[in-house]
Parts: structure tokens; C-alpha cells; sequence
């Protein structure tokens, strides 16, 4: 695997040596099996993959919670290296944001619902980076989880409004053993807590539970539900535990 440490010399790279078919996934580092599923679907398709790990301070809306974003950068070289990946970008914040964040992707629907509706700027943050890292990438096909469903769907909407040649391709949750949808913050979890989250995943996909059913049973066993709501034949839901905020959704 070929490591860029600056956006310069991948872009100095990829214009000498252009790829027939880029698969690219971008991540904020500490890589799971998540993560993996979207290389590998990348790997299947195309003839190269491109990771970029760079955790965006721009979509945090919560100092606290960027500075307790979980790092690992030697383990996931190490599971990238193992998967295949061909490519992985190291960019900082000076190169991708030369601008100071003075120029910005908004969205006045969709992002100011669910998430957005408790994370003010964060869908700013995540479509301007987004956008950013996709024309770095010069990628045919960029990869991205179902887990982060209002992401993805804000992802396809912008590259449709502003004609990205790039193609947004979805990818199914992965998930533990359990039923808990993978993620990073699950890192920030006690083995109870991680244990009594599989409950999340469980509940939403009861079809017989009421969204009151489903919240006074998350409430009785300690969870803080931020919202549970159905909208465009989903279910979603994002609730704390130990100051970890979970999200998940499923089809209904």
C-alpha cells in the first residue's frame, strides 16, 4: 500500500498515474469491520482503492466530542495493508482547508433534519469536506455506509445538484455478533454497555413496538434517546449511553 502524507503529492501522483477505475473510501480512522466491508466493495469493483483517514473538525459541533474521537492510525495502516487497500491519503487541515472553512456546502432541508436537527453545522461540515476529498480523489465510485443513512442520502443529493461525475454508492450496515451496529465510538463502550446496545438494533426492527414502546424501553435501561423517528420508509434513532452517542437505522 502507497502512502500519501500530503494532499499535494497524491495529486502529483494520481495525474502521472491515473487509474482505469478508483474505488475511494473516505474514513475518519479508527477502522472496523465497517470500514473493511467498504473497502472490499470498493476492491471488488474497481481495479484500485483509494482510504483517506482524516477526522474532520469542521463537522463537530462538540469540542468534546472531537477530542475524544478515537485514533489508531498504526492498526488501521496494518488492517488496510491486510485488505489490499492500494491507496491511503493522510491529509491535514492546513491543505484542505486553505481557505479557513470561509467557503461551505449547505443543504436547507434533509440536514436539518435528525441529526441536524441536534448537531447545528455538522452536514456543513461533513458535504464541504466531502466534497473536497471526492475531487481530490479523481474516484469513479466513493463508498460510503447505510449506517450513516441521512449522510449518504445528503452525499448522493450533492453530487447530483452539482453535476460530481462521481458515482455514491451505499453499502449495508455491518454489524457485531449482536446486532449493534458497528462504529468507531463503540471503542468509548464498556463490555455492558456495548452488550445492552444490541438492544437498539433489536427494537427498531420490531415491527409490532411503537416508536413509545421502543423510547420508555430504551429510558428503562439508561439510554438517553435524542430522537427515534420514522420518515422515508425508515426507521431512525440516535441515543447516548456512558456519554457515547449511538445512531442506527432500518428499513420498514
Amino acid at each position: 500500500m502507497k502512502i500519501f502524507k500530503s494532499v499535494k503529492e497524491w495529486m502529483d501522483y494520481i495525474d502521472d498515474n491515473p487509474c482505469e477505475s478508483l474505488g475511494f473510501v473516505p474514513t475518519m480512522g479508527a477502522l472496523h469491520e465497517g470500514h473493511l466491508s467498504l473497502v472490499k466493495e470498493a476492491l471488488k469493483n474497481n481495479s484500485k482503492t483509494l482510504v483517506s483517514i482524516y477526522v474532520n473538525p469542521t463537522q463537530f459541533n462538540n469540542q468534546e466530542d472531537l477530542n475524544n474521537y478515537p485514533s489508531s492510525l498504526e492498526q488501521d495502516i496494518k488492517l488496510l495493508e491486510e485488505a489490499g487497500n492500494t491507496y491511503l491519503l493522510l491529509p491535514n487541515y492546513e491543505e484542505l482547508y486553505p481557505d479557513k472553512y470561509r467557503y461551505k456546502v449547505t443543504e436547507s432541508d434533509f440536514s436539518q433534519q435528525l441529526c441536524g436537527n441536534f448537531r447545528p453545522g455538522h452536514f456543513d461540515g461533513v458535504l464541504t469536506v466531502v466534497m473536497k476529498l471526492i475531487n481530490l480523489s479523481t474516484a469513479q465510485n466513493i463508498y460510503f455506509g447505510e449506517k450513516d443513512y441521512q449522510q449518504l442520502q445528503l452525499i448522493k443529493d450533492m453530487a447530483k445538484a452539482f453535476f460530481m461525475k462521481s458515482n455514491i454508492i451505499g453499502v449495508p450496515t455491518k454489524r457485531e455478533d449482536n446486532g449493534l451496529a458497528m462504529s468507531s465510538r463503540n471503542l468509548r463502550l464498556s463490555d455492558t454497555a456495548k452488550e445492552k446496545s444490541a438492544m437498539i438494533y433489536a427494537l427498531l426492527s420490531n415491527k409490532n413496538m411503537t416508536l413509545d414502546d421502543i423510547s420508555n424501553k430504551l429510558t428503562d435501561e439508561s439510554f438517553e434517546v435524542e430522537y427515534l423517528e420514522e420518515k422515508y420508509g425508515r426507521r431512525f434513532i440516535a441515543a447516548h449511553i456512558e456519554n457515547v452517542r449511538l445512531i442506527d437505522n432500518v428499513s420498514i
